[in-house]
């Protein structure tokens, strides 16, 4: 079970056909590998694209291959991005869904927004040789303003629902990441802890990882019926918790996640904080009310050991055509 807020952050993608068959895409951002200028031949069956250098048009080109609604045209664009690369914070996805997004105005598909974000991943998995989960692209897909998405991936990947988000800001502060874990139910008893029989033959490493795994599930559970009930304190409650399953039992965190989400912690008004993303750097993501941020952003600044940067965000929509 997954509760992702898409933020008020994105990627943008202009651009118009060209009749030459040519595609060619210039990306903004200082931090994408160099050259920051690509140029490939649309593709064809008998023309494949692969992956290749600069890394970051990998995820461009993988989409554009995958894409079920061509033939594709040439076409030139630009790309431009406010999302902290390498930060946790879904870059990598949020430029395959404003990819797709673009080309279903070249040439339409059926619309299916489930299909549409497995593309996205599957242009993940194959070009980028990134073995992501389907959260990232579901909520940069599915997003509603002031809510947020409950998925459940314990089967198929499917939305079950949308809750309430609050009218509170989230502050996230940065630095690097990104990782899986599978679910483990059947080592479960039914009141959702691992059997004595199980933990017996996991060992404790392993033990701790699956822990933390189902643990998750039942937080995320009590997550979303918070947010349906708009008790945002039981929600950061299980904020914190699920950061310090991360920290102990996964094992995914580092010094600087657990220094900010301490020193946010510590500040009236903020009702929870954790590290997101992969983990090993990147973002911590906090809940707080909207007067708390001005003094959390100082608070956490002063406690920190290195500089943080901050982004002030409430529930966003998710991808969307804006007319030029």
């Amino acid at each position: 079970l997954l509760t992702p807020q898409a933020l008020q952050l994105g990627t943008v993608l202009v651009g118009s056909p060209t009749k030459d068959g040519t595609i060619s895409i210039i990306t903004t951002s200082a931090d994408a590998d160099e050259p920051r200028r690509v140029q490939f031949p649309a593709p064809s069956q008998s023309s494949p694209l692969s992956p290749g250098q600069p890394r970051w048009a990998n995820y461009v080109k993988g989409v554009i291959q995958h894409y079920k609604g061509g033939p594709i045209p040439g076409f030139s664009a630009v790309i431009a991005s406010d999302i902290p690369l390498g930060g946790g914070l879904s870059s990598s996805a949020s430029l395959e869904v404003a990819t797709y997004t673009f080309l279903q105005q070249l040439c339409p598909d059926d619309g299916d927004l489930v299909a549409k974000a497995l593309l996205c991943q599957k242009a993940e998995h194959t070009f980028a040789n990134m073995p992501c989960g389907i959260m990232d692209q579901f909520i940069s897909v599915m997003g509603k303003e002031g809510h947020a998405l409950l998925i459940d991936c314990r089967a198929a990947p499917g939305v079950d629902g949308w809750m309430h988000a609050p009218g509170q800001e989230n502050t996230t502060s940065g630095d690097t990441g990104l990782q899986d874990a599978a679910t483990l139910e059947q080592l479960c008893c039914n009141d959702g802890c691992i059997s004595a029989a199980a933990k017996s033959r996991l060992g404790e490493e392993v033990y701790r990882r699956a822990r933390h795994v189902i643990g998750e599930i039942a937080r995320t559970d009590q997550a979303a019926q918070a947010l349906k009930n708009r008790d945002y304190k039981t929600f950061g409650k299980l904020m914190v918790e699920s950061h310090n399953s991360l920290r102990d039992d996964y094992e995914v965190s580092c010094p600087e996640l657990d220094e900010l989400v301490a020193a946010a912690l510590e500040v009236k008004g903020v009702y929870g904080s954790r590290m997101t993303g992969g983990g090993f750097g990147g973002c911590t993501v906090t809940l707080l009310e909207a007067a708390a941020a001005e003094e959390a952003q100082h608070h956490i600044q002063e406690k920190y050991s290195r500089t943080a940067t901050f982004y002030l965000t409430k529930p966003s929509e998710g991808a969307k055509v804006l007319p030029l």
